[in-house]
């Protein structure tokens, strides 16, 4: 079976967009099959492409994100996930109340899985400019390296 993960910021147009992108590229690059997505606490940005200049930093590292599409998190993803990541310590408090009794996800920070960087938020850039967003990915894409490798061998 193919290890799930959903990726949850707020507004589902920066941090998590780039961190699906990154997970995927890293799965990729060490053949691991995996079902992953994103997805905001808030729903303002339902149905819209990501920031334009998460699209730019993902693409400046070869990764195409300009497909995914803003949706919120529903209570069955709690039950499709194995893993529901939250991007900083709001949104996994969010997810914590919003998350159906029964439901089996395993709820974590995303940056648990970055060495050095446990236990904190991933910058948010949307307030910023390109470097912010280049920091953002430079963060999600060593989560989700050591993510990747963890799911690859059992770890998680």
């Amino acid at each position: 079976m193919r290890p799930s993960v959903l990726f949850v910021c707020l507004g589902n147009i920066c941090r998590s967009p780039l961190a699906e992108g990154a997970f995927r590229h890293e799965a990729r690059a060490i053949g691991l099959e995996v079902v992953a997505d994103s997805a905001g606490t808030g729903g303002w940005h339902a149905g819209e492409p990501p920031d334009p200049r998460a699209i730019a930093a993902a693409r400046r590292q070869g990764v195409d994100i300009s497909g995914q599409r803003a949706r919120q998190v529903k209570a069955e993803d709690f039950r499709r996930f194995d893993l529901v990541l939250a991007l900083d310590h709001d949104n996994l408090r969010n997810l914590r109340a919003l998350m159906p009794k029964g439901a089996a996800a395993r709820l974590d920070l995303l940056l648990d899985y970055a060495p050095g960087l446990e236990r904190q938020a991933v910058a948010d850039p949307y307030y910023g400019d390109d470097a912010g967003f280049d920091l953002t990915w430079q963060q999600v894409s060593l989560a989700a390296r050591d993510l990747a490798r963890r799911l690859r061998h059992g770890e998680i």
